[in-house]
């Protein structure tokens, strides 16, 4: 088999896990598209079981007579489930292949969808949102990373960042079906998406790069045949897939304490930096409680959710396209401050409901969530992952990338659960927080995260190593 060509300095132009041999941009065949498609269901699932929660919270409480703190307990405890999931996310990957995994984690999904769909109490509800997230927790690693490995490298960023796209379109469905449906109606929608991932998977190909870690090179170039199409030169791609397998299966295996060392310290900072501050930035609270906040203040809860939908997919799809163009950190910035103005106005919107001094103060929390939803979905949303699987060495990448998915699960799992006993203590307090968080996040990209737009791995890591 003929090896990859490389550059006078010795290295390979591109992680060749990643990417396609040459320099000709590879055309995007049936099935890499149809291959996409299927693998995003699972985003989607990811999505509706976001958002989920809020337009179903009115319902469930007076159907079931739920208290506060038991609903709170069924909208925060599948970040429970997700956190095992995603610790376990990896090894799973690897163990039953990227579509073995997929299809593990939605029967885990599908198992949770029918306990709600049936549940008749608060604990069939928990056991079902429980079992969800554990499939949820494994999705958010392996989608992106099927993906990732089936794509050619010209068409990399695009197919991936339908993964976050597909996952906001699922939250969006879920808020504007929500408004008008029973929940019960609402959970068999969830589980549709998860009966049609199952059943794509079986006419779906396995990752290449999978099976070429996996010693089997003969279905590693029959996958990739039929994806590149049947006409398609492989040949170099496969050979680089072969030589950095070989060259990977060299490196001893990190230990979780090697992550821990001063020269990923940097990366590390940043890393599980960026998903905390996504995180207590309230983002998950303004999601699955939507409907609740805009009638705290005062508004239509239905209208300002589907207001949301309005303004959530059209900036997920600008974000997409400037991502590439204006480069991670401005966006970021952008976006955070855009965060920290929308969490301001809500709670500038709660207090002055409380002084009492302003009668249209419920207009200025609706702009507020809207502000602040656009403006996460324009940045603060994926870019953080992105900027995950770039600043870590591959010797590390799996592992860290795990602990960085815990970590969010986490910080998702505190919000979330928090929410509604912050709300009853002080509503615009809670905001001011959360404002104060996105505020920090800014600072904190402007003097921690590295640009990595246009950037070899090599040279970002090499950056990120020269830190310390």
């Amino acid at each position: 088999m003929e090896r990859p060509e490389r550059i006078e300095d010795g290295s390979t132009t591109t992680d060749p896990l990643l990417s396609t041999g040459g320099d000709t941009p590879a055309p995007a065949t049936l099935t890499v598209v149809f291959s996409t498609l299927i693998a995003v269901s699972g985003s989607f699932v990811f999505g509706s079981a976001v958002g989920f929660s809020s337009p179903a919270q009115n319902g469930i409480i007076k159907d079931l007579d739920l208290s506060v703190a038991e609903y709170s307990v069924f909208g925060s405890i599948w970040t429970i489930g997700a956190m095992i999931g995603a610790v376990m996310s990896g090894k799973l990957a690897d163990l039953f292949a990227r579509r073995g995994a997929m299809g593990f984690s939605e029967l885990f999904c599908l198992l949770g969808w029918l306990a709600i769909i049936f549940g008749k109490n608060a604990l069939w509800l928990d056991i079902g949102r429980l079992l969800m997230g554990y499939g949820v927790g494994i999705i958010s690693y392996v989608v992106p990373v099927y993906i990732a490995e089936i794509t050619p490298k010209n068409l990399r960023g695009a197919f991936t960042t339908v993964n976050q796209l597909m996952i906001c379109c699922g939250a969006s469905l879920m808020y504007v079906v929500g408004v008008i449906i029973n929940w019960r109606l609402l959970a068999v929608i969830g589980a549709i998406p998860c009966i049609i991932q199952l059943l794509g998977l079986f006419f779906i190909p396995e990752s290449p790069r999978w099976l070429a870690k996996a010693g089997q090179w003969k279905e590693c170039e029959a996958s990739l045949q039929r994806l590149r199409g049947k006409d398609a030169n492989i040949s170099e791609e496969a050979a680089e897939i072969k030589d950095y397998t070989e060259t990977l299966q060299k490196l001893s295996e990190a230990k979780i304490i090697d992550l821990f060392q001063k020269k990923y310290a940097h990366s590390l900072i940043v890393g599980v930096g960026l998903m905390v501050l996504q995180q207590f930035g309230g983002v998950n609270a303004i999601a699955y409680y939507a409907s609740s906040i805009f009638e705290s203040a005062g508004f239509s809860g239905r209208i300002g959710s589907i207001a949301m939908v309005v303004v959530q997919i059209p900036m997920q799809v600008l974000g997409v396209l400037l991502m590439d163009k204006s480069g991670r950190r401005l966006l970021l910035m952008v976006s955070a401050a855009g965060t920290c103005l929308g969490c301001f106005l809500v709670g500038s919107s709660f207090l002055l409901q409380d002084l009492q001094l302003w009668k249209s103060s419920p207009f200025l929390a609706l702009v507020g969530i809207l502000v602040f939803t656009g403006s996460f979905s324009l940045g603060m949303g994926g870019i953080p992952w992105v900027i995950m699987s770039e600043i870590f060495p591959i010797n590390v990448k799996g592992l860290a990338g795990s602990l960085v998915t815990v970590v969010n699960w986490f910080g998702s799992w505190i919000v979330s659960y928090s929410f509604n006993f912050l709300m009853l203590w002080s509503s615009e307090g809670t905001f001011f927080i959360f404002s104060a968080v996105c505020g920090a996040t800014v600072m904190f990209v402007a003097k921690l995260v590295p640009e990595t737009k246009g950037r070899t791995l090599e040279e970002i890591q090499s950056s990120m190593n020269s830190f310390t």
